[in-house]
Parts: C-alpha cells; structure tokens; sequence
C-alpha cells in the first residue's frame, strides 16, 4: 500500500499545512523515514512538496526544516509590496488595456514576485529528487500548472522511470525534470502574480482548472491519500443567513472567486472519490476480480482547519505593509465582513503564519490516533 500526501494552494494559508507536517511527524517514531512516497501539491502546496521531496534525511529533519522557512517569512519574502512598487502594478494592468490587455514586456500583474523565485532558488535543492527517487525515499512528487493556451491541468511529475504520463479530458500529466519555474507557475496566483512561461507556453496557478486535485496521486500509484486542505468553512451552518447591510466589495467578489478554485474543487472531488468508494465495496472482491474490474476503495485521511481562516486572516490583516494594506481597504479586503478572505492570501507575515502553523499542529494531535492508524505507526 503506497500512502500520497496531497497539498492544496491557497497563498500563506497553506502555513497550515506546515502545523500539520509537524505533528505528523511527532506522531512518527522517533528517526522515522517519509511515510509518503508520492507527495503532489498545488500553488503554495507544491512548494511544501517539493521542499519535503527534496530533502535528505528523516521526516522530522524535512520537516523542520520547512518550518524554518516559513517561520522566517514575511512579505517581502514573497513579493515586493513598497508604495511604488504597488503603483507600478496598478500602472502596468491599467496600461495593458491599451495594448489588448497584454503586458507589453513581461506578464502583468498586481505583484512582482521576484523575492519568491529568489526564496525557491536558495532553498529548495532540485538536484536532491533525483537522488531521493534514486535511493527509494519517494516514488514522485507532483506540482500542478495551468496552461493560459490550452486551458489543461498540468501535473508536473518527476519520478521512477517506469511511471508515464496521463491524459484525461482538460488534464494530464507530464514527466519533467522540476525546477524553480514550475513552482512560480502553479503558485501564481491570477492577477496577483505574474505567470511563467515554461516551453511553449504561459502557466498560472495550479488550482485554476484542477478538476480533479486527487487524481495525479492515484496515477501515480497511490492506494492511500493524505489530504491536508486549507479551508476552515467546509461545512458552514445552514440556515436564514446572515443579514448584509450592502452588496458584496470587489475583494469578497475576488475572495470567493479564489476559494472557488482553491477550496471547492478538493471538497468536491473528496465527496466524488468518498462516493465512488461506496460504490467499490459494494461490489464483492470475487466479482471484481472475475469481471477485471480494475477499480478498488481509496482509502483516505483529511485534516481540515477546525477555525474558519478568514475570521483568523481578519484579525491579523493590520500586519500587512501600509502600502498593500492601504491598497486593500479600498477593495474592502481589511474588512471582517468577508473581504478578510482575499487579503489571507498575501498574509505572509509572522503572526498569521504562527497561528495557522500553532493550528495546523493542534488540529492534526486531536486526530493522532487515526494517524498513527493510518500510517501503520506501533
């Protein structure tokens, strides 16, 4: 049985993951080896995969080491956010219209993120995957892009020589040689960041068109998913509602518009692979194997936040630089009343990423003893 860690995007909410990773590992005996052989991520998730693939030594130490990382983040890690760098973004997506909306020297957006391509390039050792597939450590590790062209779904996959690639409809996946441009494209966030060009053509964030986010694992071999999402509302009360007092800002518009592509697509497709494997177990194993039935249950594991992140994102928007929080106000981001969600996705700074880090470790001790269940740890 192969176990495959799913990471999904969603900007500095994807700390979570990290408090996760940690308690994970301190669930693990003590020196324990990685207990997931495909690791497959998307935006921010695929830069914690590869950054765990790529690294020599125990769970623990890889780990620690991501934490690291994200302990020593603020924003300027990640993008450039002074008065006339902002400006200059606003400046440059204005100007394009004369221009049929297209970046006369480079690919527009908001941002620049230069200072994450940077990051990526002094810490994360590609050389080491090659290594690590080599010694048997991992089987693949998967960052997914989308093509602006075609409209596809690339997972981006480095593995054993004998795993190939996949077509589905909108979907496939390409074996490659990963490097810092894949994990700036499938981190790009639309109209935030600017896209990336690799071969022949441009590639945005992963979870834009990504229809089915568990599916690289399950070509790549994987009988078990781990699955750590990024969302805290996964099943909000139902009711009357909440009476508003105006017509939603631009930034909540912009804020479920981003959840739409990093948060439902994973809740759907783990509601469609939950179905599916109600419907396996109904079929006896002795007429699945006599009708050549390929299809088997996925057995899966999810940890959710058990705090909703845009309350959490709104009390600590006042961290954000004074230009991109001045900036914000005026779409209505540093509000509580749901603008807070698209602002969660720029909160690369420290009190955000320890509560996110603090929760993701909280949340996944709760569960220790399915883990220790799942992983198969006595």
């Amino acid at each position: 049985m192969k176990n495959a860690l799913i990471l999904s995007g969603g900007g500095a909410r994807a700390a979570y993951q990290v408090g996760v990773l940690k308690a994970v590992a301190e669930i693990l005996p003590a020196g324990a080896c990685n207990p997931f052989p495909i690791i497959c991520g998307t935006s921010a998730g695929a830069i914690n995969a590869v950054t765990l693939a790529a690294h020599e030594g125990c769970f623990a130490d890889a780990v620690q080491e991501l934490e690291g990382i994200w302990r020593s983040l603020e924003p300027g890690s990640v993008y450039r956010y002074g008065l006339r760098e902002v400006l200059r973004g606003v400046v440059r997506m204005l100007g394009s219209l004369g221009n049929q909306g297209v970046g006369r020297t480079r690919p527009i957006a908001l941002l620049d993120n230069s200072p994450l391509r940077e990051l990526i390039e002094r810490t994360v050792h590609f050389e080491r995957i090659d290594r690590a597939i080599g010694r048997g450590d991992i089987d693949a590790v998967s960052v997914t892009a989308m093509g602006y062209t075609s409209g596809q779904s690339v997972a981006f996959f480095q593995g054993r020589r004998d795993l190939q690639g996949w077509q589905r409809h909108r979907r496939i996946g390409r074996p490659v040689l990963l490097n810092a441009d894949h994990l700036m494209a499938s981190s790009a966030i639309p109209t935030l960041f600017p896209t990336t060009r690799i071969e022949y053509e441009y590639f945005g964030d992963g979870a834009l068109r990504q229809l089915a986010p568990i599916s690289p694992a399950l070509h790549l071999g994987a009988d078990r998913v781990f699955i750590i999402g990024v969302s805290g509302n996964r099943a909000p009360k139902h009711g009357g509602g909440t009476r508003t007092r105006h017509s939603p800002s631009i930034a909540q518009i912009i804020g479920q518009m981003l959840t739409s592509a990093f948060v439902d697509t994973l809740e759907g497709d783990i509601e469609h692979l939950e179905r599916i494997n109600e419907l396996v177990r109904l079929i006896p194993d002795e007429i699945r194997a006599a009708q050549g039935i390929p299809l088997k249950p996925v057995e899966n594991l999810i940890i959710w936040p058990s705090e909703e992140v845009d309350k959490i994102a709104g009390r600590k928007v006042r961290y954000l630089p004074k230009s991109l929080r001045a900036f914000l106000r005026s779409t209505g981001a540093t509000t509580s009343g749901g603008g807070a969600m698209a602002a969660s996705y720029l909160l690369f700074a420290q009190p955000f990423i320890d509560e996110m880090i603090n929760l993701g470790f909280r949340d996944t001790m709760w569960e220790a003893e399915s883990i220790a269940s799942f992983l198969a740890v006595k």
